[in-house]
């Protein structure tokens, strides 16, 4: 016990030191002043770079033998072009350091340096790298950096690198354009993260909190119980039994720390996009609920294999500590896809501030809520197997769970179904399953229905009679359904109302996929409306380009808003805020809505694949590309996130996230308008 606690502590330092070590303070973008030139004309060469607060950038013009790394500019030099003198600070500060015995240069906030170049040829090939530091008076950090740097300068045309509202564009020599998102100085204070007034413990509670909210996901909740399939086998001890249950919740927490540190440091934001709406990860949740449903219906037992069963008897601490921890492992991983994006807000927000301490504070506070419920039921096992024999009660609630879990594992297969367009669980579909499901459960209670285990019911207690009327009265409540009705109670779980078949009562408007609804008056017809859609009969657009021209089109603002299919909380959001009369006025009245799906998979032409300057990887389908302009231009992985912009694509008030309150919302929506018509 001893041993495994120390490795606990371990893994939390080492946790604590990765994500001390990744940090980007400093954000480049590269313009160029005129936007296009031809062969015998001079260019100006413009880096710029975004710092964050608390942190500074040393510049390029003092002594580099004095101590600090010097920024500096490493050209890949050709025939299509040539350097006109050095690269030249943009009124840098000057500061005299006692440390380094002599005076240097530096930037806050915002550094910029200008290079000249001379066109020898037509469309040049301009790229190269730059190196520098960003170091922090607060914690005495300092970070190297290295970025590559490419310009497209047309002899013809707009030179995109200059759009403020759109990435920069250049292409590599394998011929894939390179995007870099830039942002006004208007855009960078709008984006900056709010102060903090909270303490760490404050931070710890907040966390707290959310890591219980965690636990009524949909694949979280039903996953509590699965524990006790675990740790219902004697011990040999009481001891033991406590000592492998406190080891199994550690486990929780630390994996939560670590894992999530990890993801956020090296895997980067898109991996938990990958793991939420991937049909690899999803279908295998989905398998692992199936199995599990099965088993608790009596199918099968789940038990470990027999050479697992002899070696934990002869060597029972190191097996049963071992088999803790990974039983941990697999409540973290197979409940990601619902917490994920809980983890990803925490994580961004435990980023913010400087204190290194924070993101561990945050996942430490999160993990041990998680992991509450879980841990009592590995140390009370009993609390189940000790229920009365008589009438099958132990085995009528593994049945139980059995159905739900059976119904609640449809939700990841739906993910995947949504985000590749496979068609396979439409919405009527989804709810038939259910209904079909649920009322075999309600019969079961009336005892219609036995399955294996099950002892025989002579005569029904006043408990299975208020469980069967619980559970018809759900049925009930779904059958509506399956013509129409919204069931907002469960419109975070079920799939979207645009998939709907039985539009029988001509109640859904989710659908926007012929060509009549989706033209907006004066402008041109959405793209990729034909499986992608807005609800309650929106009008507008998947396409930030179109979005725009048809905002100026109409001369109103732009309602971005970054969605999912695999989003539960977006579902929520449509349900409860944008169905409030008020919204869905201004909404489809006031504004030009557009949705940005980050997890669609719908592969794109070769021709509009792009390499992302945030990652350096290809982005080739809508999804990747929403999502890495959502991280790239405005800081964010989270969904929902609504940002209210001007007919130029920039962003006009701070965006909002996750909010139920309607009445937030629409003075969110009416402070954009105002804001809009005050700058016309």
């Amino acid at each position: 016990m001893k041993r495994t606690l120390f490795y606990v502590l371990l893994l939390l330092t080492g946790a604590l030191n990765l994500q001390a070590q990744i940090q980007n303070p400093s954000h480049w973008s590269f313009s160029t002043e005129p936007q296009t030139a031809k062969a015998g004309e001079e260019v100006k060469l413009i880096f710029t770079a975004k710092i964050e607060p608390k942190w500074y950038l040393y510049s390029s013009d003092f002594d580099p033998e004095l101590g600090p790394m010097v920024t500096t500019f490493k050209f890949d030099l050709n025939d299509t072009y040539e350097l006109i003198g050095k690269v030249v600070p943009v009124n840098p500060k000057k500061k005299y350091d006692d440390l380094w015995g002599g005076e240097y240069t530096y930037f806050k906030k915002e550094g910029k340096f200008i290079q000249k170049v001379k066109v020898l040829k037509d469309n040049p090939k301009i790229k190269g790298i730059v190196e520098g530091q960003v170091c922090s008076d607060e914690n005495g950090q300092c970070i190297p950096f290295e970025k590559d740097f490419v310009f497209s300068l047309n002899a013809k045309g707009k030179n995109p690198a200059q759009s403020q509202t759109t990435p920069s564009v250049a292409k590599t020599d394998d011929g894939i354009p390179v995007k870099v998102y830039s942002r006004s100085a208007k855009e960078e204070k709008l984006l900056e993260p709010e102060k903090s007034k909270q303490s760490l413990l404050l931070f710890f509670i907040a966390a707290f909190l959310a890591g219980l909210t965690a636990l009524f996901t949909p694949c979280v909740f039903p996953m509590i119980p699965m524990t006790v399939t675990f740790f219902s086998s004697q011990s040999k001890s009481r001891s033991e039994a406590i000592s492998k249950a406190l080891v199994f919740g550690l486990s929780i927490i630390v994996l939560y720390t670590v894992s999530g540190t990890l993801v956020a440091s090296f895997l980067g934001p898109e991996f938990n996009n990958w793991l939420s709406t991937s049909w690899i990860p999803n279908v295998l949740f989905f398998a692992i609920f199936l199995i599990f449903a099965l088993s608790f219906l009596g199918l099968f037992e789940i038990t470990l294999p027999s050479s697992i069963v002899n070696k934990v008897d002869k060597e029972a601490d190191k097996g049963g500590y071992y088999g803790a921890l990974f039983m941990g492992f697999t409540i973290v991983l197979v409940s990601f896809s619902c917490t994920g994006p809980i983890v990803g807000s925490l994580l961004v927000e435990s980023a913010q501030g400087g204190i290194k301490l924070k993101p561990i504070i945050g996942m430490l506070g999160f993990g041990a809520a998680f992991a509450i419920p879980f841990t009592l039921f590995a140390i009370f096992p009993e609390w189940l197997n000790n229920l009365p024999k008589s009438g099958g009660w132990l085995n009528s609630v593994k049945v139980t769970l059995g159905f739900v879990e059976l119904a609640l594992g449809f939700k990841f297969l739906s993910v995947a179904d949504q985000a590749y367009h496979w068609g396979l669980l439409d919405r009527d579909v989804y709810l038939a399953i259910w209904i079909a499901i649920f009322a075999i459960l309600g019969l079961y209670f009336l005892g219609k229905i036995m399955l294996p285990h099950d002892s025989k019911t002579e005569k029904l207690s006043v408990f299975r009679v208020l469980m069967a009327t619980i559970t018809f009265t759900f049925v009930i409540y779904l059958i509506p359904g399956l013509w129409g009705a919204p069931l907002k109670a469960l419109s975070g779980y079920l799939p979207p109302m645009a998939t709907h078949d039985f539009d029988l009562l001509g109640a859904i408007k989710y659908k926007n996929n012929t060509a009549q609804e989706t033209e907006i008056k004066g402008c041109e017809e959405a793209k990729y409306a034909d499986f992608l859609h807005l609800p309650y009969g929106i009008q507008g657009y998947f396409d930030l380009d179109q979005a725009i021209e048809c905002s100026k089109a109409q001369n109103k603002p732009i309602f971005l808003d970054f969605t999912g299919h695999g989003c539960v909380n977006c579902r929520e959001m449509e349900a409860r805020v944008w169905s409030d009369p008020e919204v869905l006025k201004i909404l489809k009245n006031e504004y030009v809505v557009l949705a940005l799906y980050v997890d669609d998979k719908t592969e794109l032409p070769q021709n509009q694949w792009y390499r992302s300057s945030y990652d350096n990887k290809i982005k080739k389908t809508i999804g990747k590309q929403n999502a890495d302009y959502q991280i790239g231009k405005y800081k964010n992985n989270a969904q929902p996130y609504y940002c209210l912009l001007n007919s130029d694509g920039e962003l006009m008030v701070k965006p909002k996230a996750y909010d139920l309150n309607a009445s937030n919302f629409v003075k969110f929506l009416k402070k954009g308008i105002k804001e809009y018509k005050e700058n016309l």
